[in-house]
């Protein structure tokens, strides 16, 4: 799957680890109502282009995720700044 990196020169490879890096850091700054949403952006850094086949739990098993989603925020990062601005 990853054969094409065998391909790269030196600076090719610098050139792919600091974007793949700044695709990386982009996600992991994400904040607020980014943080539960699906990332295209992210998985657009792989070389293969497929359409994410993405299942949709129904509403209230979803709901329960993103609460415990939410909810381990709380644990993990107990000192976070809340934000209070509505996803628009």
């Amino acid at each position: 799957m990853d054969d094409d990196l065998e391909k790269l020169s030196r600076d090719e490879l610098i050139t792919e680890v600091r974007r793949l890096r700044a695709g990386i850091r982009a996600h992991r700054d994400s904040t607020g109502h980014e943080l539960c949403w699906h990332h295209p952006d992210l998985w657009g850094l792989l070389p293969e282009k497929i359409e994410p086949e993405v299942a949709v739990p129904p509403w209230p098993e979803f709901l329960r995720g993103c609460l415990r989603y939410r909810e381990s925020l709380d644990r993990e990062l107990p000192r976070a700044p809340v934000s209070d601005v509505e996803y628009e």
